[in-house]
Formats: structure tokens, C-alpha cells, sequence
């Protein structure tokens, strides 16, 4: 598998990593089990990058990493760990983000208990807090790098111009973002900041939420999932639409000879060599078509084909809820 840098001063990851939100019942049940056997799988085929959140079923995520850890002593070597922290409740339960150092190290601390382990290499600021500056943020993480806990430090979800104020008191090793064939606003601006600024841009939900795959998710589960349950793309009669404009692709992709998902993956990785998508899966079956992406290069022509059959703009409806739009960053 080839390798792509964590930020200019950071490791080399695989070119594809994994998203591991899937380990929390977020696209459907799974079990600690088929977790580790999507570890077992990334170990087999090199993928060393995982990324996670303490709010991925509030904790359930990094324990299954945990536990993968204490039943394979010396596999945290094998990895390449990043976490989030800032989603939080309020007094009265409101959904609300903290910036401030003590509740990103508070949570920090209990990140690294569930994992077993003692530093991170990557630590996220999952969703800005309006009320303070990012240079203060940014202060504040350098701060915690100095304990030792994480050995480096980016946000998710911010807009260019957060990341240039952000870079300006301390290089910012990467920027997670929802980047696909479907949801191109990153090239508006956070592309070409992260390239210029050695700021790695890791790419959440590279195939789409399953749409930009051979089999998408049936119709019948979507209204039982919290998220996409209310998520415009996947509400009629966008998701109809939608399925129809990504039956070319997948056509394309059968074609081409390739998993729809691979196809996905590799066009990303063809944006710049700073994107590292990170899919996310219940199935090892479906994350070594993912994986795939990363052994494929793509020629202009191919990509031509690719962006005929999916221009830009060709997805219906939003890519997040008025609900779901509270604590990303908008930029344009």
C-alpha cells in the first residue's frame, strides 16, 4: 500500500485509512467482533490510519479499540491513532462545543483510558466553539502537545479561513472534512489551503453514506437511522433521484472492471496528494473494495469519464439537515 504524510511534520499513513464511526451502530448494528475483524483486516493489508471520536456512540468506538488492543498486545505499533473531542451537552442538555483546554484534555484523558493507550498521534477539535478565537484554540492544543498526550493536532469540519489563523500559531497537521464525487465543497478554498499550508485534508464519507458504492443502503433501514433518517440526500424524493444518477457510476465502474467504491476512493486520492480518505465500514468484504482505491491510478481520460457520468452539483438536497448544519463551518 502507498503512503501519504499526516501533515508536513507528520508520519506516513496508507493512502486509504478508516473511519471508525462504523464501530458504534452508526450505519446500522454491529458487533465488537466484526470490529476487530475490520482491525485483524487493516493489520493483514497495511492500512495503519484509524480515526475515531469519544462521541461515536459515546465511547463505544475507541473501547472496541481498546479492547483489539488488550487482546493484541503490540498492535498499537501497528497504528496510526486519531481522535476527536468538543461535542458535548450543555446544563439543560442541549447539544453545544468546548474549545477550552480542559475540556478537550478532560476528554482527551478519558479517550486514551478507553484505548489503552497513552498518547494519540492525532487529536481533533471535532467542532469549533464561535464564543473563542481559533489562535486561543490553536494556544491550547500546543499546550497539550506538550504533555506528551498527542503528538500532533487539526480540526474538523473549519473553513479555509479558520485554517490559514489556525497554521499562523502553530502548523496544523490535518483537516478533516466530508469530501466525495458527491459533496465537493472542500475544493472551494480547503484543497488549496491545506496543499499550501502542509495540512493534510482527511476525507470523511468518501463513498458518499454508501450512495457512491455497489450496494447502497436499502430504503427500508434509512428511516431508522438517526442520522440519515433526516438527512436531506437520503429523504424522497432526493434519494430517488439520487440512486438513479448513481446507477451510471456504478455502471461506469463495472466497466472500468473496478468496485464502485474504489472508483470513489481513487478519484479522491487523484485531487492532491495531501487527501486521505478515510472510509468507514461494517463489512471487510466492503472495506477492501474501498482499499482497492489506493492501488488504482486513475489517467486524465479516466477521470474525464468519471466527472461526466458525476459533474459537479448532480447530488439532490443538502448534505446535512438545518440540525445537522449547527457546528460546521460555512464558507461559502
Amino acid at each position: 500500500m502507498q503512503k501519504r504524510r499526516l501533515g508536513a511534520y507528520g508520519p506516513e499513513v496508507a493512502t486509504i485509512g478508516y473511519g471508525a464511526m462504523s464501530f458504534a451502530d452508526f450505519y446500522g448494528p454491529t458487533t465488537e467482533e466484526n470490529s476487530h475483524a475490520i482491525l485483524d483486516a487493516m493489520r493483514d493489508w497495511g492500512i495503519n490510519h484509524i480515526d475515531t471520536s469519544n462521541v461515536y456512540g459515546m465511547g463505544r468506538s475507541e473501547e472496541a479499540i481498546g479492547s483489539y488492543f488488550v487482546k493484541n498486545p503490540g498492535a498499537r505499533d501497528d497504528f496510526v491513532m486519531a481522535t476527536k473531542a468538543a461535542i458535548t451537552r450543555d446544563e439543560d442538555g442541549n447539544r453545544c462545543f468546548r474549545n477550552d483546554r480542559a475540556h478537550l484534555e478532560a476528554e482527551l484523558d478519558k479517550s486514551l483510558k478507553r484505548m489503552g493507550v497513552e498518547q494519540v498521534d492525532l487529536f481533533y477539535v471535532h467542532r469549533r466553539d464561535p464564543s473563542m478565537e481559533i489562535e486561543e484554540v490553536t494556544g491550547a492544543l500546543v499546550e497539550i502537545m506538550k504533555t506528551g498526550k498527542i503528538a500532533s493536532f487539526g480540526f474538523s469540519e473549519i473553513a479555509p479561513s479558520s485554517l490559514r489563523r489556525a497554521a499562523a500559531v502553530h502548523p496544523v497537521a490535518a483537516v478533516q472534512s466530508e469530501y466525495s464525487l458527491q459533496t465537493r465543497l472542500p475544493e472551494l478554498g480547503l484543497v488549496q489551503a491545506c496543499k499550501e499550508l502542509g495540512t493534510a485534508l482527511v476525507a470523511f464519507s468518501p463513498v458518499g453514506r454508501s450512495l457512491l458504492t455497489d450496494h447502497p443502503l436499502p430504503r427500508e433501514v434509512i428511516p431508522d437511522l438517526p442520522f440519515l433518517g433526516s438527512n436531506p440526500r437520503f429523504l424522497e424524493p432526493n434519494l430517488s433521484v439520487n440512486l438513479a444518477a448513481t446507477d451510471a457510476f456504478r455502471a461506469l465502474a463495472a466497466e472500468m472492471g473496478e468496485p464502485a467504491a474504489a472508483l470513489a476512493n481513487a478519484w479522491l486520492l487523484a485531487q492532491g496528494d495531501h487527501v486521505i480518505p478515510i472510509p468507514g465500514t461494517r463489512s471487510v468484504e466492503h472495506f477492501r473494495e474501498c482499499v482497492r482505491g489506493g492501488e488504482i491510478a486513475l489517467s486524465g481520460a479516466d477521470i474525464a469519464r468519471i466527472e461526466a457520468v458525476l459533474p459537479v452539483g448532480w447530488c439532490h438536497g443538502d448534505r446535512y439537515s438545518d440540525d445537522q448544519w449547527v457546528g460546521p463551518e460555512r464558507y461559502c
